[in-house]
C-alpha cells in the first residue's frame, strides 16, 4: 500500500480551506484552570488563519522560518497553520516557563534562525525581549489567501527531543505531512466522524500531527487539554476520552501507567474509545495489562491499543500493531543480546509495535538487509521521511542506500521482525557492552523500576560509564514522591541490584537515587538518557 500521488500533491492547507465553510467544530480546547472549553468552527478557523497568515505575508518573506512560542491553546494551531498559509516555515516550540527551558529555546532559535516570533496573547508576557514578535490571537483584518507551495518546499522544523544527543531540526516538507496524515488515518481508521483527543504538547511530534494536522487531513475534531493539566489530575484524561465519540488518543507508556495507577474508581464509559496509541517510549507488556485491568470493566477495548513506533525524522509515524491490538513475544535473553530473536519460555517478554502502512521498513546490518529473526538497525523509506537536518550535514542519516535504492532513513534504533510484526530493541548509540554481551538500557531500566515500590518506573536511567576498573553498567532512579523520606536507601539500592541481576544476569557497577524531579528529561517528559549519564558524577549515592 503506498500514499496516492493525489494526496502528495494537495497540502494540509488545501485541506483546511477545502472545509472554510462548514460550521463543525474543529479544535475545542478543554481550559482546566478556568473550568471553560474554547471551540472553534472550521469556518471560524480558516477565516483566523488567514488574517494571520495577511499579516505574516506583510512582514516575512517567503520560506523564512518563524517560531511558534504559545502555550497549548486555540492560538497555537492558528499560528502554526497561519505560518504554513503564509508560505514560511514553522518552527514549533513553546514559551519557556523555566531557566533551564529557556537556555535549550536560546540555543534552538538560534540554530533555525527564526527571525519572526509568533505567540500568543496568554504567552506573550512570558517571552523574553525581541524586535519582531507576532500575537497571532489579537489579529485582526481582511486576511490573505494562502501561498501556493510545492510538495518538497519546507513546511516546518521539527525539532527533535534530545533524549540521546543535542536537539537537531528535521526539516519536514509538505508532501510528508500528508503523506504521515494519510498513514495514520489508515492505521488508525482516523474520519471525519473521528475525535482527535489528549494532551501531548503541540511542539512535539506526536501532539502536532495527532492532534493538529490529523484532524484537518481526515475532516474530523480534534479535543486538547494541557499536558501539565493530565498530569496533575490524570482523570480528567479519561473523562475526555469518555465524553466523545469515535475517539483516537494517544501518549506514551508512562501515561497509560500514571492513569491506572491513578485511578479513583470514577464511573465512566471508555466503550467509545476507538484508537489509544501507546509510542514515543517503550511499550511495557505489564502496562498494556495493568491499563486493561482497571479499566476493561468501563468498557475500554483491549484491542483499542495499539503499540506504535515512529520517530521526528518521519513525521512521527512508522508502524502500528493493526485491529487485532497488542501483541507480545517471549525472547530468550542472551540470544538477543548476541542479536538474533528466539522464542523461548519465561525469557524476556516484548511488545509487537505492528506493521508499517504507506512505506518500507527493513532490518539492515552492514548495508545489508537482515532476514526476520536478527536484529539490525531499523531503515525507513517513504515519503513521509524528513529531508534532513537544518543546516547540518546528513546524508549518512537520509541518504543512507539499501540494494541500489538511495533516501533510506537510518533510525538509529535496533529492531527486528519477527512473525511479520516488528520488536524496537533498543537505540543504537545507547547499547551497554560489558564482557563482549550486549544490553540494551530500557531493559535494565525497566527491571529497576519494577525492583521496589519506592522507585518512580517511569524516571530510571541505565547507562554504561568506564573507570580503572573497565566498563560498567550504573543505575540512576528517582525516588517515588516522598519514598525518600520512609524508605532506607540499602534496602532500595539492594533490590535493584537483585532484580537486574536476576533478569539480565548483569552485576551493575552502581545504584544511585535521586529525589523526584532530579533525573534531567526531554521537552516530551521522558529521561535523557545522555544529560544523565554527563552528569553522572553529580548524583551522589
Amino acid at each position: 500500500m503506498t500514499v496516492p500521488e493525489a494526496v502528495l500533491r494537495a497540502s494540509i492547507v488545501d485541506r483546511l480551506f477545502a472545509r472554510a465553510d462548514d460550521d463543525r467544530p474543529l479544535f475545542t480546547h478543554q481550559d482546566h484552570t478556568r473550568n471553560a472549553e474554547h471551540t472553534w468552527t472550521w469556518a471560524e478557523f480558516a477565516a483566523r488563519v488567514r488574517v494571520v497568515a495577511g499579516e505574516l505575508r506583510r512582514v516575512a518573506g517567503p520560506g523564512e522560518r518563524v517560531a511558534i512560542l504559545a502555550g497549548q491553546e486555540l492560538a497555537y494551531p492558528l499560528a502554526f497553520f497561519g505560518a504554513l498559509a503564509a508560505g514560511l516555515v514553522a518552527v514549533p516550540l513553546m514559551a519557556p516557563s523555566s531557566p533551564a527551558q529557556a537556555d535549550r529555546l536560546a540555543g534552538v532559535l538560534a540554530d533555525a534562525g527564526a527571525r519572526l516570533w509568533l505567540t500568543s496573547a496568554a504567552a506573550a508576557a512570558r517571552l523574553p525581549a525581541h524586535e519582531h514578535v507576532v500575537v497571532a490571537d489579537e489579529l485582526i483584518g481582511p486576511g490573505a489567501d494562502p501561498v501556493p507551495v510545492t510538495p518538497e518546499s519546507p513546511a516546518y522544523l521539527q525539532y527533535t527531543s534530545g533524549s540521546t544527543r543535542e536537539p537537531a531540526g528535521a526539516v519536514i516538507p509538505h508532501r510528508a505531512i500528508v503523506a504521515a496524515c494519510w498513514q495514520g488515518s489508515r492505521a488508525y481508521a482516523v474520519d471525519e466522524g473521528t475525535t482527535c483527543a489528549g494532551w501531548i504538547p503541540f511542539f512535539h511530534d506526536m501532539g502536532l500531527i495527532q492532534l493538529l494536522c490529523l484532524p484537518v487531513f481526515s475532516g474530523g475534531r480534534s479535543v486538547f487539554m494541557a499536558p501539565a493539566e493530565f498530569v496533575h489530575s490524570p482523570a480528567r484524561w479519561l473523562r475526555q476520552l469518555a465524553a466523545y465519540p469515535a475517539v483516537f488518543t494517544a501518549a506514551p507508556n508512562f501515561a497509560y501507567d500514571l492513569a491506572a495507577d491513578g485511578d479513583t474508581g470514577e464511573d465512566f464509559d471508555l466503550s467509545g474509545v476507538r484508537v489509544a496509541l501507546n509510542g514515543s517510549e517503550p511499550v511495557r507488556p505489564r502496562t498494556i495489562e495493568r491499563f486493561q485491568e482497571v479499566f476493561g470493566p468501563r468498557g475500554f477495548r483491549r484491542e483499542a491499543q495499539r503499540p506504535s513506533y515512529g520517530l521526528a525524522e518521519a513525521t512521527v509515524y512508522v508502524a502500528s500493531a493493526g485491529e487485532d491490538g497488542p501483541r507480545s513475544a517471549v525472547f530468550d535473553r542472551e540470544a538477543l543480546a548476541q542479536g538474533r530473536a528466539v522464542e523461548t519460555a519465561g525469557g524476556q517478554e516484548l511488545v509487537s509495535v505492528g506493521r508499517p502502512v504507506g512505506q518500507l521498513v527493513r532490518i539492515v546490518e552492514d548495508g545489508r538487509e537482515q532476514p526476520d529473526g536478527v536484529v539490525g538497525e531499523i531503515w525507513v523509506h517513504g515519503p513521509n521521511v524528513a529531508t534532513g537536518y537544518w543546516g547540518r550535514g546528513d546524508a549518512a542519516a537520509f541518504g543512507a542506500v539499501l540494494d541500489g535504492v538511495g533516501g533510506w532513513l537510518r533510525t538509529g534504533d535496533l529492531g527486528v521482525v519477527h512473525r511479520g510484526d516488528l520488536y524496537v530493541t533498543g537505540r543504537l548509540k545507547d547499547l551497554i557492552v560489558i564482557d563482549g554481551r550486549n544490553f540494551h538500557p530500557q531493559d535494565i531500566e525497566a527491571a529497576a523500576g519494577e525492583a521496589h515500590p519506592a522507585v518512580r518506573r517511569d524516571r530510571v536511567a541505565a547507562f554504561a560509564v568506564a573507570d580503572e576498573a573497565g566498563e560498567g553498567a550504573v543505575v540512576v532512579a528517582e525516588w517515588q514522591r516522598g519514598a525518600d523520606a520512609e524508605a532506607d536507601v540499602r534496602e532500595v539500592t539492594r533490590a535493584v541490584l537483585r532484580a537486574v541481576s536476576r533478569e539480565h544476569d548483569l552485576t551493575l557497577r552502581a545504584v544511585r537515587l535521586v529525589p523526584s524531579g532530579g533525573l534531567p528529561r526531554t521537552s516530551s517528559g521522558k529521561v535523557a538518557r545522555s544529560a544523565a549519564k554527563a552528569r553522572y558524577g553529580d548524583f551522589r549515592g
